[in-house]
This record gives structure tokens, sequence and C-alpha cells, in this order.
């Protein structure tokens, strides 16, 4: 099934022209036609306030401000008119910590580079077709930074962490019994 990705607006940020250039033909090639392009996340953030924003695509290492500030300012600040607006990052450093530095900013999606038309574009498709939802608290806002696996989906138990189900699971195979979701213990 053809995906109509022609009415989206997306920015790119990216301190590196010839990475801007890559993308805005990835994205002219999916038939995207408002492209909006910075390679300043200071001025990006004045298009985010500027127009309406439906996606954007920043690079994680820039001068000055980086990725990661630009996506905090983007969720966090005071005169963010979209603070839930699709944020996916691109990375030529794709180490647990900075994904997982990315992640607790508040970026929706990590794309490694190089990039490939597949990986933008399954990118671009998993913010539009399974958004997460926004959880905000003392030190995080931004989209839910859990991924359910398949043994986490099927967990009924009273937790919800990863953990909680192992333990969870442990005490039911040592017939201990897990409450259910009405407090009664499960055989």
């Amino acid at each position: 099934m053809a995906v109509d990705l022609s009415r989206l607006k997306i920015l790119i940020v990216d301190d590196n022209s010839y990475m801007l250039t890559i993308l805005r033909t990835l994205l002219h090639g999916f038939g995207i036609k408002n492209i909006f392009e910075s390679r300043d996340p200071a001025e990006a953030f004045d298009t985010v306030r500027a127009d309406v924003i439906d996606i954007i695509i920043t690079d994680y290492q820039m001068d000055i401000l980086d990725g990661l500030d630009f996506v905090r300012l983007v969720r966090t600040g005071d005169d963010s008119p979209n603070p839930m607006v699709p944020i996916i990052m691109i990375s030529a450093y794709s180490e647990r910590s900075r994904v997982q530095k990315a992640r607790d900013a508040g970026v929706t999606e990590f794309c490694c580079k190089p990039v490939t038309a597949r990986d933008v574009f399954a990118k671009l498709t998993s913010v539009i077709n399974a958004p997460r939802p926004f959880i905000r608290n003392k030190s995080y806002f931004g989209p839910d930074r859990r991924r359910a696996g398949a043994e986490q989906a099927m967990y009924r138990g009273p937790g919800r962490r990863a953990s909680d189900a192992a333990e969870a699971t442990a005490a039911d195979e040592a017939g201990e019994g897990v409450a259910d979701k009405d407090g009664a213990n499960a055989a």
C-alpha cells in the first residue's frame, strides 16, 4: 500500500550541508514537498515557532547548540508551540550511552548514519503510524521511552518494569502465584 507523505512539513537540522542535501533528496524521493532546512539549531527553533512542523529530523552533534539541547528546547521550552512533535535524531555515533541520552532528552526515534532510504522511511512511518503516548514527570517530558517486547506485552502482573515481570515469572514458576488485576492470586 502506497503512503502519501506529500502534505508533511519536515524540518531538517544539521550543520553539515552535505547531510542536508542527502536528507532533502531522500525526503523528496518519498514525495515530501514541504522541507525546511537549518544548519543552526537556534534558527531551527525559530522555524518551529513560526510554522507548523509535522516532524523534525535533527543531527546529534552540532556546534554551539547540539541536537540534545535542541530537542530539550523543543520539548520543554516555554515558547515551544508543539512540544509533542515527533523528533527523529540521526547520528554517526550510535553507542548505547548516546542513544540513551537521546531517548532521555525526548527523541522519538534514533537513526544511525550512514542513513539509508529504507531506514529513514521506516522511522518516518513509525512516528506516523505508531505514535507513542507522551509522559510528563519531574525530570522528563517526551514519548514513552519503554518499548514493550513480546514477553513484556504478555505480562499481566502488578509491575510494569522488566525486572518486575522477571520476578513475577520466577515466583509463578516457584508456585508462589502472582496477584492478577483484581488482586486475587493466580495459580
